[in-house]
C-alpha cells in the first residue's frame, strides 16, 4: 500500500513524533510506502509530495514543529455559493495520479472536518486528532495538550514568586478560544486563585470581591488564570481588560501576561511523545485493516477509533461538573 501523511492547522508540541509513529509502523511492520505531503491539504493542491524512508524519520521523537510544515488551507471551504477553484477535483486527482491508497490526516477540529469531507468524496482518510485546546470531540484527551498545560503551569509558578514579592494581583492569558481546558488544568497544576473559562460565566464584582477577602485572610497577591476566549468589552484581549477591570474594582496593583505561541513551541512531554507514538501506530492498524473514514482516539487508557462523520463540526467543553472545577470550588477557587 501506499499512504500519504500531512499535517495541518496550526503547529503543535508532538506532530512530529506522530508522524514516526505512522511511518515507522507503516515501512518497518507492514511494508507499506509512505509519502510526506507538505504544507497540509495545500500540498495536495500543488502536488508537493516526497516519499519518506526510515532516514527521514530519524531524531524526531522529540522535535517540536512538524517537518512536513502546516498551513490553514480549507479546500472545501465555499465562496460566493461554489467552492473556489474546484480545489476538491484538484485533490481527488492529485491522490489518483500518485496512487495513494490513503491518507492520513494530522490535525485539529478544522482538519477533522476536511478529513470527513474527503472521505465523503470517496477518499480513503484515518486522521490523528492535534491540538492544544483539547477541543476535538470523540478522544479524551489530544496530544501536544499536556505539554502545553506543562508549560502553562510552569509559567504561573513563575508569577508566584513575583506577585508575592510586589504584592500585586497577577493576571496570565492562555490559550483556548471556545475552550478552557488549558487555563483549567493549568490553573488549578499551577495554583491559580482565580479561573475564568470561555464555557463559565464571570462576574467581575464577584472577582473583585474574591481578591479583597483574600487580602482580609492576610493573602496580599492573587493569581488569576483566564482563557484567551473569555467574553471582553471593546475588543481587548482577556489579561488587559481582566487586569483593568480588577484594578477598577479592588484599587489594587495589578499585572497582566499574555504567554502566547510559548505554549505552542517547543518538544513535546514524555506523555506526549508516547500518546503520540500509540496514536501514530494505531492509524497504521486501521489502515492495514482497511477500516477508513476513521479518527483514532483515546478513551480511558486504550487507543480507540471512532467515525469521522460524528467528530466533524463538534467541540468538546469543560462543564462545570467537570471533577476539578468541583474540587476547586470547595477549596475556595473563583471560577467568576
Amino acid at each position: 500500500m501506499k499512504i500519504g501523511i500531512l499535517t495541518s492547522g496550526g503547529d503543535c508540541p508532538g506532530i512530529n513524533a506522530t508522524i514516526r509513529g505512522v511511518c515507522k509502523t507503516a515501512i518497518n511492520h507492514y511494508g507499506m510506502e509512505v509519502y510526506g505531503i507538505h504544507s497540509g491539504f495545500r500540498g495536495l493542491l500543488d502536488n508537493d509530495i516526497v516519499p519518506l524512508d526510515e532516514s527521514s524519520l530519524t531524531g524526531l521523537l522529540n522535535l517540536g514543529g512538524t517537518i512536513l510544515g502546516t498551513s490553514r488551507e480549507k479546500p472545501f471551504k465555499r465562496k460566493a455559493g461554489a467552492v473556489s477553484e474546484n480545489k476538491p477535483a484538484i485533490m481527488l486527482q492529485t491522490i489518483r495520479e500518485r496512487g495513494l491508497d490513503c491518507i492520513v490526516c494530522i490535525g485539529g477540529n478544522g482538519t477533522q472536518k476536511t478529513a470527513a469531507k474527503l472521505a465523503e468524496a470517496g477518499v480513503n482518510v484515518v486522521s490523528i486528532p492535534k491540538t492544544i485546546d483539547n477541543d476535538v470531540w470523540g478522544t479524551d484527551v489530544s496530544f501536544g495538550f499536556d505539554s502545553a498545560v506543562t508549560i502553562a503551569t510552569d509559567a504561573i509558578d513563575r508569577l508566584h514568586s513575583t506577585a508575592s514579592a510586589h504584592q500585586r494581583v497577577m493576571v496570565i492569558e492562555v490559550m483556548g478560544h471556545k475552550a478552557g481546558w488549558i487555563a483549567l488544568h493549568s490553573g488549578m497544576a499551577g495554583g491559580g486563585d482565580i479561573i475564568l473559562l470561555p464555557e463559565i460565566p464571570f462576574d467581575i464584582h464577584r472577582i473583585g470581591d474574591a481578591i479583597i477577602n483574600r487580602l482580609k485572610k492576610g493573602k496580599p497577591y492573587s493569581i488569576v488564570v483566564v482563557a484567551e476566549g473569555i467574553p471582553t468589552i471593546g475588543g481587548k484581549k482577556a489579561a488587559q481588560y481582566i487586569a483593568e477591570e480588577i484594578e477598577y474594582e479592588t484599587g489594587f496593583e495589578t499585572r497582566e501576561t499574555v504567554l502566547g505561541y510559548i505554549q505552542r513551541g517547543g518538544s513535546p512531554t514524555a506523555y506526549d511523545r508516547n500518546l503520540a507514538t500509540r496514536m501514530g501506530g494505531h492509524a497504521t492498524e486501521l489502515i492495514a485493516q482497511g477500516m477508513f473514514g476513521r479518527m483514532v482516539a483515546l478513551k480511558g487508557n486504550t487507543i480507540e477509533s471512532v467515525p469521522l462523520s460524528e467528530v466533524a463540526g463538534k467541540l468538546k467543553l469543560v462543564t462545570e461538573d467537570h471533577d476539578l472545577i468541583v474540587q476547586g470550588r470547595r477549596m475556595g477557587i473563583c471560577f467568576g
